[in-house]
C-alpha cells in the first residue's frame, strides 16, 4: 500500500519574512567607511573636494554616508574647495550662498578670497571689502589677485581718476608674471613697450611679449597629452608657425581642435582657456540687467569673458582705431582682438571707401605725371630748334 507524501508550500507572509531577515543581516548593514580613522576620511575627502569639476560634485560626496556628510564642512576640507567647486551661478546668489564663501574664506581658502572679493568689489560694488579680500589673497601668492589688484592700480578702479597708481600696479603685474600668469605677463610687456608705469624699453617689451606666448603654447600643449615637450620645444612649435607648412609640423591632436585664440592669427584653432568662475559670475550678472545694472554712462569691458565694468565714467581705454569698443587691460584687447575685433574694427565700407580714394589719388598722380612728360617733351622740342 503506497503513502502518498504531503507537498508544503510556504506562503506568501513567509517569504516576506524571510525577505525582511535578508535585508536586516549585520553584513548589510555595515559601512566601511565608519571603520576609517577620522584623519584618513579627512585626507579623502580633501583631495576630492580640491578635484571637484562642480558644486554639484561636492554635493554627491557629501551625500555617499553620514560621515561623509559630516566632515564635508570640515575645516580642512573647506580650505582645499578648488574654484569649480565654488562656482556660484549669479541666478542662484543669495544669502546663503555669501555666507558659504564667507565660512571658506574664515578657514582660509584661497580661492573663495578672491571669488568673494571680485563679487563684492564690483557686483556688490562694496569697494573696501572686496579690494581687502583680494589683498589677503594676493600676500598668499595667489596670480589672480595679484594680477586683478595691478588692474585696479592701473584703471584707478573704485576712485577718481588721479588715484591711478601706474608703479604699484606695475610691481603688481610682474609679481602675477612671475608666478606664472599669461596675461600679466602680456601686460608687462606693454608697459615696457609704452612706458606705462616704467621706463620705456621696446627691446625688453618685445621679449617679453614673445615669451608670453611661448609660455601661451605651453600651456596649449600640456592640455594635449604632451607632458614631456619642454619651453624650448614649445617655442620650436610657436616659431614653426611662421613658416607656409606650419599645419604639417603640429602633432595631430593640435591640429583637430577648435578656437584657441592665439593660434587664429596662423590659421590654426585650438581649445580656448576655461573661463573662471569669478569672471563667469561677473558676465552673468552684468547680463543680466536685473540686480547688476549699470549707470548709464558706465560700460563694460568689450572681451565677453572679462566681466569687469567701470566705476567711473571713461574709465576704460578706447580701441584707437574705431572708438566703438574698450577695455581693461591690455590682455583683454588682445584676446578680443584675435577672436572677435580684428574683422570689426575695419569695416567694409570704410575699406571700399579708402580703395576708392586711393584709385582716385592714384589717377590724379597718373594724370599729373602725363602732364609733366608733356612739359618736358616740349621743352626738349624748344630747346632742339
Amino acid at each position: 500500500m503506497s503513502v502518498k507524501k504531503r507537498r508544503t508550500y510556504a506562503t506568501r507572509s513567509d517569504t516576506k519574512t524571510k525577505s525582511v531577515k535578508k535585508r536586516t543581516t549585520p553584513e548589510t548593514r555595515s559601512d566601511f567607511f565608519e571603520l576609517l580613522h577620522d584623519d584618513i576620511v579627512l585626507y579623502i575627502l580633501s583631495k576630492l573636494s580640491s578635484t571637484a569639476s562642480s558644486p554639484s560634485d561636492f554635493i554627491a560626496i557629501r551625500r555617499t554616508c553620514k560621515r561623509f556628510y559630516k566632515l564635508g564642512v570640515h575645516p580642512l576640507v573647506l580650505s582645499k574647495l578648488c574654484s569649480k567647486a565654488l562656482a556660484v551661478r549669479a541666478k542662484n546668489w543669495c544669502p546663503d550662498a555669501h555666507q558659504f564663501l564667507k565660512l571658506c574664506v574664515s578657514y582660509g581658502n584661497i580661492e573663495a578670497y578672491y571669488i568673494l572679493g571680485m563679487i563684492l568689489f564690483y557686483c556688490l560694488q562694496n569697494r573696501a571689502s572686496g579690494a581687502s579680500m583680494l589683498a589677503k589673497a594676493a600676500v598668499k601668492s595667489h596670480a589672480p589677485s595679484l594680477y586683478s589688484l595691478a588692474l585696479i592700480q592701473f584703471n584707478g578702479s573704485g576712485g577718481l581718476r588721479n588715484d591711478k597708481d601706474l608703479r604699484a600696479g606695475f610691481a603688481l603685474c610682474g609679481k602675477a608674471a612671475s608666478l606664472g600668469h599669461i596675461d600679466a605677463l602680456r601686460e608687462l610687456g606693454h608697459c615696457f613697450q609704452d612706458g606705462y608705469g616704467v621706463r620705456k624699453n621696446v627691446q625688453e617689451g618685445r621679449r617679453i611679449l614673445v615669451q608670453a606666448n611661448a609660455r601661451e603654447v605651453a600651456y596649449v600643449l600640456r592640455l594635449y597629452d604632451t607632458p614631456s615637450l619642454s619651453m624650448l620645444s614649445a617655442w620650436r612649435c610657436y616659431s614653426s608657425l611662421h613658416h607656409r607648412n606650419h599645419c604639417q609640423r603640429l602633432p595631430p591632436t593640435l591640429k583637430n581642435a577648435t578656437d584657441f585664440e592665439l593660434f587664429s592669427d596662423y590659421g590654426v584653432n585650438l581649445t580656448d582657456e576655461e573661463i573662471h568662475p569669478a569672471n563667469k559670475f561677473m558676465v552673468e550678472w552684468f547680463g543680466s540687467g536685473k540686480e547688476g545694472n549699470l549707470g548709464q554712462e558706465l560700460r563694460m569691458c568689450s572681451y565677453d569673458k572679462c566681466g569687469r565694468p567701470e566705476t567711473r565714467k571713461n574709465e576704460f581705454r578706447r580701441c584707437s582705431g574705431c572708438g566703438k569698443v574698450n577695455y581693461c587691460s591690455r590682455g583683454c584687447q588682445a584676446h578680443d582682438w584675435r577672436v572677435h575685433h580684428k574683422t570689426e574694427c575695419a569695416p567694409m565700407d570704410a575699406w571700399i571707401g579708402h580703395a576708392i580714394d586711393d584709385v582716385e589719388e592714384e589717377d590724379d598722380m597718373i594724370g599729373d605725371v602725363d602732364a609733366m612728360d608733356d612739359q618736358h617733351v616740349q621743352n626738349e622740342e624748344i630747346n632742339i630748334s
